[in-house]
C-alpha cells in the first residue's frame, strides 16, 4: 500500500541518518533474522496516511504490525493491543479490514484515534481550514492549561499567543477542522516551548533556552503561524488520502476500532473475545509515556489531578504485586549489584506480564499473541525480554511458535546519554506465542472498563462539521 505522493513527514523526534548499524548476517540464538521493511514493501513510509499526525515516543512501526496482521489474522478478526500508544495497531487493523480493541494508560489515545481513523465521507476543504486558521489570529478568547508550571515552559509572549489560539479553537464549532488544528497546535506548542523537542521526555535544556531567546529577537510569530498552517494542511491532506484509500479499498467493509485511553490494561476487562494480540510493551528503560506527553494532555484540557493519578500507575512508580520468576530473569537478577535495579526489573515484569496475561486470557484457542520487544541492557547486562516471556508463558500452557529478529537500521542517540549501553539496542524482536485450549493463569481478576473511557469509534460521518476530537 504505497502512498507515493506523501510529503516528508514532520518528526518531533528526528532520526540521525548517520547512526547506521553495521550489517550482520548472524541472528541471535534461537531467532529468525528478518527485515520487516523488506517483508512488507507496500509500506515504504512509516508515517504514511495518518500514522504521523500525532508525535509519540517509541512508535510501533506499521510494517511490523502489517506483517503480524497478514500472517496471523484474517479479515473480520478482532485484535487486542493492551499497550496501544499512538494507535498503530488500530490504524493498520482498520486498513486491513480487521477490528481492534485498544487499551492504554495514556489519555492521549482518546484524542488520537478519532483523527487517525477518520470515518468521514466528504473530501475536506483547504479553504475551510484556512478560514479557521485566519480567524484564530483575530480571536480575543483565551485558554490556559490547568497546569501550575505552564509558565515555566514558555516565554510569556509565546504562551499568550498559544493561549489565544487554543481559546479560539476550543470554542469554534468546526468539527474535524478544529481537530486538525489541535493536532498541529500540539506539535507547535512543543517546538516553541523551552522543552528539548529533540528528545521525548519533558525537560528544559540550555540549547532550547538559547534557541527561544534568539527566536524572540526575530519574526517568531510569523514562524509559529507558518508552522501551524503547514502542519494543519499536511494533516488535512493525510485525512483526504486516508478517506480516498479506504473508499477505494473497503467500500462498506469498514472495521471497528474501540479505544479506551486512561485505563490500566492489567486490571480492566477486555470487552470481547479476540482472535489475536499484537502489541509492543513499554521499553524497560523508557516507561514514562505520561511524563513525555503531559504537555499535550494539559493543552487538551486535562487537569493536574488526572495526569498525576495516571503517572503514578506508570511502571517506574508502581510496586509489584507479585514477583515474576523464570530461569533467564533469575539469572539476570543474580548478576545485578544494585537493589534499585532489581526492584525496577520486578516492577517491569510484574506489570507488563499482568497486562499481557489479562488480554491474552481473552484470546480464542489457537490464537496468536505477537509481542514486539527489545533486549535492553541494565547495568551493562543484556535482558532478553522475549526469552523471559517465552519461559513464563510456556510454563503456563502457551506454545512457543517463533521469534523474529529485526536489526535496527537507524536510531537517534543523544549526546547527554550516560549509561553502560551508549550504542543503544541493535535488534528488536517479534515473539509469537500460540494459545492452547487450556492455559493456566495467575493474572489478577479484571475490573470493568472505566466509565469515562472512550467507546468505539463513532459511526461514519457524512458531514465534516461533526466534532472528531
Amino acid at each position: 500500500m504505497k502512498n507515493r505522493n506523501l510529503e516528508a513527514q514532520f518528526s518531533l523526534f528526528p532520526v540521525d541518518p548517520a547512526s547506521e548499524v553495521p550489517p550482520d548476517d548472524a541472528a541471535s540464538d534461537g531467532t529468525e533474522l528478518v527485515s520487516f521493511r523488506e517483508l512488507v514493501p507496500e509500506i515504504s513510509d512509516t508515517g504514511y496516511l495518518t500514522h504521523a499526525i500525532y508525535a509519540y515516543p517509541a512508535k510501533f512501526i506499521p510494517q511490523i504490525v502489517r506483517y503480524a496482521i497478514n500472517t496471523y489474522t484474517k479479515e473480520g478478526d478482532w485484535i487486542v493491543d493492551p499497550f496501544a500508544g499512538s494507535g498503530t495497531v488500530g490504524v493498520e487493523a482498520y486498513l486491513c479490514k480487521r477490528n481492534a480493541v485498544l487499551l492504554d494508560l495514556n489519555l492521549l489515545l482518546n484524542h488520537i484515534m478519532p483523527l487517525k481513523v477518520y470515518r468521514g465521507k466528504e473530501i475536506l476543504s483547504e479553504a475551510s481550514l484556512s478560514k479557521l486558521l485566519a480567524g484564530m489570529q483575530k480571536s480575543n478568547d483565551r485558554f490556559t492549561p490547568a497546569w501550575s508550571n505552564v509558565a515555566y515552559w514558555y516565554a510569556p509572549e509565546i504562551l499568550e499567543v498559544l493561549s489565544q489560539y487554543w481559546g479560539f479553537i476550543n470554542k469554534a464549532d468546526a468539527g474535524i477542522y478544529a481537530a486538525i488544528i489541535k493536532a498541529a497546535l500540539l506539535k507547535v506548542g512543543k517546538r516553541f516551548s523551552y522543552t528539548e523537542d529533540r528528545t521525548p521526555k519533558l525537560a528544559r535544556s540550555k540549547r532550547k533556552l538559547n534557541a527561544i531567546e534568539e527566536l524572540l529577537k526575530a519574526n517568531w510569530r510569523e514562524q509559529l503561524d507558518e508552522m501551524l498552517q503547514r502542519l494543519s494542511l499536511k494533516t488535512l491532506k493525510d485525512l483526504n488520502d486516508f478517506m480516498v484509500y479506504t473508499q477505494q479499498h473497503h467500500v462498506e467493509d469498514l472495521g471497528q476500532v474501540e479505544f479506551h485511553g486512561g485505563v490500566d490494561s492489567s486490571g480492566v476487562a477486555v470487552p470481547r473475545v479476540c482472535d489475536a494480540l499484537i502489541t509492543s510493551p513499554p521499553y524497560l528503560q523508557a516507561q514514562e509515556y505520561i511524563r513525555s506527553t503531559k504537555m499535550d494532555l494539559f493543552w487538551l484540557g486535562h487537569t493536574e489531578e488526572e495526569v498525576q493519578a495516571l503517572s503514578r500507575l506508570e511502571i517506574p512508580y508502581r510496586k509489584p504485586d507479585r514477583v515474576i520468576q523464570t530461569k533467564t530473569l533469575d539469572k539476570v537478577q543474580e548478576m545485578l549489584t544494585r537493589d534499585d535495579l532489581r526492584k525496577r526489573l520486578d516492577s517491569y515484569f510484574c506489570h507488563t506480564v499482568n497486562a499481557l496475561e489479562n488480554s491474552m486470557n481473552q484470546l480464542k484457542p489457537n490464537a496468536a499473541a505477537c509481542i514486539f520487544v527489545g533486549n535492553p541492557r541494565i547495568d551493562g547486562i543484556t535482558v532478553e525480554i522475549w526469552r523471559i516471556l517465552v519461559e513464563y508463558f510456556t510454563e503456563r500452557g502457551w506454545t512457543f511458535e517463533k521469534v523474529y529478529e529485526d536489526r535496527i537500521k537507524t536510531r537517534k542517540l543523544f549526546g547527554a546519554r550516560k549509561n553502560k549501553n551508549p550504542d543503544g539496542m541493535k535488534s528488536e524482536f517479534l515473539l509469537v506465542l500460540r494459545k492452547k485450549a487450556i492455559c493456566q493463569t495467575t493474572a489478577q481478576p479484571s475490573e470493568p472498563l472505566l466509565q469515562d473511557a472512550a467507546d468505539s469509534l463513532p459511526a461514519p460521518k457524512t458531514s465534516p462539521g461533526s466534532d472528531a476530537s
